[in-house]
């Protein structure tokens, strides 16, 4: 076989040499661009020349801390395919963090969205080794010194970039944990698991992304390479549909409509607003023919909603930072293609999914071996992979890997005999009540089935006699009240034993999120925790 070098060009030069008219929409607030691919690569390369302009050297990190826009996708494969490595800020974290990022990845240029310039202005001790600053678009007054415009860096640059051989083990990128349990942690992606992940993606094993589909990555560009859509979507010349960072229901409904989306990726939040907002405008999404959902387990309800009331089959798909992150994605077999819908709902849709190819993944007990698949046996998940980091940035966080080569994701699992698996809870959100535990993610799946409920976290409270207990904190829809015996008769019906119900109930305006759209459940044990 040819011995070719799996990176960022060859994603690069399919789009350049075979879909020059495919189109890339970006939104701005009420602001439409709209290019082809043709125009994205003549610029794109331009911006690699003007990288070599700044004396970067190869290796570098060159940070972003933008939205979602066509601009960023020019970074994603310039600096790559120019021998730099992309990192991409995720603007949501708190400033202590933005701050140790960006001086912990050593960064020395970062390009900013006009709207982030004063968060860099609040991080100025942390750009000491930053050499250049340059704004994604009309450059605004401020205190940093030597700002350029992306416009004035690229224009009259060479077109045509001379292809590099990168060796495919080369770091292409870098992103960091969102830095729940301590420091975020760097994760360096090689050209060669991007590559090898963005093919997963266009497999019909996962999202199954193909040259006739819009894409729409709802999900922030910012955070694990947009789940892998926009390096997927260039490999096989898909329209490209970005929504800034206005990702209100309103503004997702419209551009799904009249960009007529095929495919669209984001957390549960995103599609509760995509629901509420068809409801109100008795609308469909008749092209949507795959919707994914990640980043927490959407409710069972949500599922069930979409598909009867709008025709959309929600996906959930699994996986973190450190797999890059596609993992699994919950497709139905084919001997289940006659199932009934509540069963397939049951055995498939609320499950994390099915390793993808090339994934191995396995759940161990206490013991250190494999738990049965028997539907209800939780162990700990570790999972290997040809897209799965073997260490972290400068050699942080050992304990996460085996002695024999697995990576100890922090889920707790369950496997069923059909070959899926669900996530039970992460191993720090388990409710430890009389020596037994209580899966938290099962009993908010129970309590986001009501109808009278937005969204719910559970937290374990301290207990002098059980040592803890669940507290349920719920965010009741507008119009309606709930109280504490009708959750517990609920999950009653549901299966929940007497000693599992929780004694307690919060009502909240609305489950308080990560920087990445996660139920933040250590603000709610911060909250809560203290309290009689």
């Amino acid at each position: 076989m040819m011995a070719v070098q799996l990176n960022a060009w060859l994603l690069f030069q399919n789009a350049q040499a075979h879909f020059g008219q495919t189109e890339i929409v970006s939104k701005a607030h009420d602001e439409v661009h709209r290019y082809t691919y043709a125009e994205f690569t003549r610029r794109t390369e331009q911006l690699m020349h003007a990288l070599d302009a700044l004396d970067l050297a190869p290796g570098e990190r060159v940070a972003t801390l933008a939205w979602n826009h066509y601009r960023h996708l020019e970074c994603y494969f310039a600096v790559p395919c120019s021998g730099r490595v992309l990192h991409t800020v995720n603007i949501r974290l708190a400033r202590d963090d933005l701050r140790y990022i960006i001086e912990h990845a050593d960064d020395r240029a970062i390009f900013v969205d006009p709207d982030q310039v004063a968060t860099l202005e609040q991080l100025a001790p942390a750009l000491a080794r930053v050499t250049h600053i340059v704004v994604l678009g009309e450059v605004p007054r401020s205190t940093l010194p030597n700002l350029i415009g992306y416009e004035e860096l690229i224009r009259g640059r060479p077109e045509r970039y001379p292809p590099r051989d990168i060796p495919e083990d080369t770091p292409l990128g870098l992103c960091y944990t969102s830095g729940t349990t301590g420091r975020p942690k760097g994760v360096v992606y090689t050209h060669r698991s991007t590559f090898l992940h963005s093919l997963i993606v266009t497999s019909a094993a996962s999202v199954g992304l193909g040259p006739g589909d819009a894409v729409m990555p709802i999900v922030p560009m910012f955070h694990a390479n947009a789940w892998g859509m926009a390096h997927a979507a260039v490999m096989v010349g898909a329209k490209i549909v970005l929504g800034g960072r206005d990702h209100d229901p309103a503004s997702l409904v419209e551009l799904l409509i009249r960009e007529r989306v095929t495919i669209a990726a984001g957390v549960p939040t995103v599609w509760f607003g995509i629901a509420d907002e068809l409801a109100r405008r008795s609308a469909k999404l008749p092209d949507l023919r795959r919707a994914l959902a990640g980043g927490s387990q959407p409710p069972t309800s949500l599922i069930e909603r979409l598909r009867a009331e709008f025709g959309v089959e929600l996906l959930q798909a699994w996986g973190m930072t450190e797999t890059s992150p596609m993992a699994s994605v919950a497709v139905p077999k084919e001997a289940m293609r006659d199932w009934p819908q509540d069963r397939l709902t049951a055995a498939v849709r609320t499950q994390a999914g099915l390793p993808l190819p090339g994934i191995r993944v396995t759940i161990r007990g206490a013991d250190g071996a494999e738990t049965p698949r028997d539907g209800k046996t939780m162990g700990d998940l570790l999972i290997r992979g040809p897209w799965v980091i073997d260490h972290y940035y400068k050699g942080e966080g050992r304990e996460q890997f085996t002695d024999d080569g697995w990576f100890r994701t922090g889920d707790v699992a369950i496997a069923s005999a059909d070959g899926y698996f669900v996530i039970g809870d992460r191993t720090k959100d388990l409710i430890k009540s009389g020596g037994e535990w209580i899966s938290s993610v099962d009993m908010e799946r129970a309590i986001m089935a009501l109808p009278e409920v937005a969204e719910a976290a559970v937290i374990a409270i301290p207990d002098d006699k059980w040592q803890e207990r669940p507290l349920a904190c719920i965010a009741v829809r507008a119009g309606h009240a709930l109280e504490l015996q009708r959750v517990r008769a609920h999950l009653k019906d549901h299966g929940f034993a007497s000693w599992q119900l929780p004694d307690r109930i919060e009502i909240i305006d609305a489950v308080p999120r990560t920087s990445v759209g996660k139920f933040d459940k250590k603000a709610l044990r911060a909250r809560y925790a203290v309290r009689p």
